[in-house]
């Protein structure tokens, strides 16, 4: 209880000193929650990707286009539930800078593959009888103030062109996870405009979502579709959802990687600063040390001082980093929403946070506990005066 007491009245016997120790610890836990959550984030589309949908694309790359009478053939592929099509459509609306998610899409097969996309029944059927009519995501939605009835005119990148729509429907999602920043319409209206203005870009599509009936099914039918169009002119790859959003995100892998390492340094860092801070603190107090040792205080006790005095002010660093965490996280949802589906930070990410603040205070803590605990009585009265 004694020794309580001594660490608390001397954690801020310094008062800036500490304070900015204490600061210092908490931005790092800060940056060290909000980088982890990122990269995890950069993951979560894979990470939640359902297990019984298989994307099938051109075994070349994904630029290449398969003919749409595929179709037909690989819904006859035994294990096969359904499947639908799509096509990247590649526009922005009305600035470059505006860009997004936007497919062209068979709409009624296409919805019944993602139920997690939550559309009301009117707005549903409204969409299905609309040629030139279009959903988007809430999120994407309340981005550019869209409501339902709205005209929207998109500009093309991979399809040249003004390319008007008619929203008939905004959905959410049915978790948090999912993606709201989707645009969707029909691919009959952009695959009717190929066959007047490019004849020979219609009738293809660039990829196939195949649903299968359990996870279990998913490699034999993978198999049994690539071997169909095995020595054709389109050859196909087909994989799961998860492993199709990896392709993706492996690109930047080494992108996820630095900001890992970035993380880790911060935690680096501010260790060397508060080991330099506590082991101040124990060179002024040397001669405090060798009076207590006089008294009585062993060793042990005094590393528990001094050690104790370490956990503490980074602990306290700590706990400031994960209140912090969250209104952080809240602005960065709100205001970068263009980019982040959702920003949350896990329970595991704070675990690992206040991990983060106790091994700086434990690292930082070795060395003045075991000068302190160690000082000769005689060397340490020197000190004083």
């Amino acid at each position: 209880m004694f020794i309580l007491k001594y660490i608390l009245r001397n954690l801020f016997r310094h008062r800036l000193r500490s304070v900015l120790t204490v600061v210092g610890v908490a931005v790092a836990v800060l940056a060290y929650g909000l980088l982890t959550t990122l990269v995890s984030l950069w993951y979560s589309g894979a990470e939640h990707a359902s297990d019984t949908r298989l994307i099938t694309r051109n075994a070349i790359s994904l630029i290449f286009p398969l003919p749409i009478s595929y179709l037909e053939r690989i819904r006859g592929v035994p294990g096969v539930t359904t499947a639908s099509y799509g096509n990247w459509f590649g526009a922005y609306y009305k600035e470059q800078k505006n860009f997004f998610a936007n497919y062209a899409i068979e709409p009624r097969s296409y919805l019944e593959l993602y139920p997690e996309f939550i559309l009301p029944t009117k707005e549903k059927n409204d969409f299905l009888l609309d040629r030139k009519g279009c959903i988007v995501g809430e999120r994407l939605a309340r981005t550019y103030g869209w409501k339902v009835g709205d005209l929207i005119t998109l500009k093309g990148t991979i399809y040249p062109g003004d390319w008007e729509f008619v929203l008939r429907g905004i959905y959410h999602g049915k978790e948090k996870a999912t993606e709201e920043r989707i645009f969707l319409f029909h691919w009959t209206y952009l695959n009717e405009t190929m066959r007047r203005s490019v004849p020979r870009r219609a009738d293809q599509v660039g990829y196939f979502v195949v649903g299968v009936k359990n996870p279990g099914l998913a490699p034999d039918v993978a198999l049994a579709v690539d071997s169909m169009f095995k020595n054709s002119l389109a050859e196909t790859l087909t994989e799961t959802e998860k492993a199709f959003h990896m392709s993706f995100v492996s690109m930047t892998e080494a992108i996820m990687v630095a900001i890992q390492i970035v993380s880790y340094m911060v935690i680096a860092i501010i260790m060397v600063v508060a080991a330099n801070t506590m082991a101040m603190t124990a060179r002024e107090r040397i001669g405090e040390y060798a009076t207590l040792k006089t008294l009585g205080f062993k060793g042990g006790h005094l590393a528990g001082l001094i050690f104790g005095e370490s956990v503490a002010i980074s602990l306290l660093g700590g706990l400031l980093g994960v209140a912090l965490t969250f209104p952080a996280a809240h602005w960065i949802e709100t205001e970068l929403a263009q980019y982040f589906p959702y920003f949350t930070v896990s329970p595991k990410t704070l675990l690992f946070e206040l991990l983060a603040a106790l091994s700086v205070g434990v690292v930082s803590g070795i060395f003045p506990t075991w000068r302190g605990a160690t000082i000769r009585i005689a060397d340490g009265l020197k000190r004083i005066g």
